[in-house]
């Protein structure tokens, strides 16, 4: 099982999905996902996958066929580095510290819950979430409020 997660120079999450395998069709399937609701980037920086390399190739190239402007949109930039890729490996250790007492998943739809209330919660730390531009409000406040 994998967690896809992206986020950008600020370190602010962009967008995450979970995966039951991390493969080519799984890599698409996120970058699409991210491309649509935010955009193209004008790089991306990557650990030493060939998997995500490929599929950022192929989705960029797709983006750039289907654009209907006139102008011609350069490819995005991949930055393939172990120690570029520090920033979300230190993002992703505020999941990884509460995945690992719980001694992993018993199944994928597990896994997708308890992943999303975990990401949801850290954006509310990162004052990224809806209710987190209320200053005023605590975590657990601002959690009662989206599960009312």
């Amino acid at each position: 099982m994998y967690l896809y997660r992206a986020i950008d120079s600020n370190g602010d999450t962009v967008e995450f999905w979970f995966s039951e395998r991390r493969n080519l069709t799984a890599a698409k399937r996120f970058l699409r996902k991210a491309l649509k609701r935010h955009g193209r980037p004008e790089r991306i920086v990557i650990d030493g996958s060939q998997t995500n390399k490929e599929a950022i190739q192929l989705c960029d190239a797709e983006s750039r066929l289907q654009d209907r402007s006139r102008r011609r949109l350069e490819p995005i930039r991949i930055r393939q580095s172990r120690y570029l890729n520090n920033r979300i490996e230190q993002d992703h250790r505020a999941i990884k510290r509460r995945v690992r007492p719980m001694l992993g998943f018993q199944s994928a739809a597990t896994a997708r819950v308890i992943l999303a209330g975990i990401e949801m919660v850290h954006m509310m730390r990162k004052q990224q979430a809806k209710y987190a531009c209320n200053r005023q409000l605590s975590i657990s406040e601002q959690f009662d409020m989206l599960a009312a």
